[in-house]
């Protein structure tokens, strides 16, 4: 990869102003006045956080590309430290519009009212760290996510996290993927407990269901049902409710 140019030539504004804090605030015409909008002390030109009233939001993350004039935004739920917000735009007023969304606490889908390159990730907000609404929100994130994919077997993938989605049994379990594998957790993260098969999602069409991670020594199947099937038998006969992963 090429050694990228000095910020200060890619973002001559943001130079002039000092730090991409101080050009946030210039762009959002007052709006930021009163928030705190630290920059990186290493990369000034770069890096910048907005908090938010919301003790459950992390600071809003905004970073400036390197090789590219861009700006993109990471906004995570703290325990898990998951993303309930994301996006990328050439415009740093937008940025400065979601910054001030995310600090007054502004829901997810407003934010992405005031600022239209928001991207939702498809979690939601658990303010008591439930660990049930947890693994619902986290499935979200997950078909969401399939939704959004634009690889060659996307369509594959996302059928294999809708079949397992539909079925009950593994909808009560905590998601999670491994080089686009689907996994499954009896704990929530941060601390995840391995539970039941590993399911794949072959780029030839087939679905795979194997014991270990990828390998599908349990089975190839042409349908995703079939093998969210066989993954059902072969769950633990003695799960009880998700719990939270400490």
């Amino acid at each position: 990869m090429p050694t990228p140019p000095d910020p200060a030539v890619l973002y001559p504004d943001i130079a002039t102003c000092g730090s991409l804090a101080a050009a946030l605030r210039a762009e959002a015409e007052g709006r930021l006045d009163a928030v705190p909008v630290p920059s990186s002390d290493i990369a000034p030109l770069l890096h910048a956080s907005v908090a938010s009233t919301l003790p459950h939001r992390e600071p809003l993350r905004i970073s400036a590309w390197e090789h590219e004039r861009q700006w993109s935004i990471r906004g995570e739920e703290p325990f898990q430290g998951l993303p309930l917000v994301d996006g990328e735009t050439k415009d740093l007023a937008e940025v400065a519009k979601a910054a001030r969304a995310w600090h007054d606490g502004v829901a997810l889908e407003d934010i992405r009212g005031a600022a239209p390159f928001v991207h939702l990730t498809g979690r939601f907000e658990v303010t008591d760290n439930d660990p049930v609404r947890l693994t619902e929100s986290e499935w979200q994130g997950m078909r969401q996510e399939a939704a959004d994919l634009e690889y060659v077997w996307q369509e594959s993938y996302q059928a294999l996290i809708e079949a397992a989605y539909a079925e009950p049994a593994l909808r009560a379990l905590y998601p999670f993927t491994s080089h686009w594998a689907l996994r499954f957790s009896a704990t929530t993260r941060p601390s995840l407990t391995l539970c039941g098969p590993c399911l794949t999602a072959g780029s030839d069409g087939t679905y795979g269901v194997g014991r270990g991670f990828i390998t599908p020594d349990l089975g190839l199947f042409a349908t995703p049902h079939e093998a969210v099937a066989l993954a059902i038998r072969h769950l633990p006969p003695d799960l009880g409710p998700v719990a939270l992963g400490r």
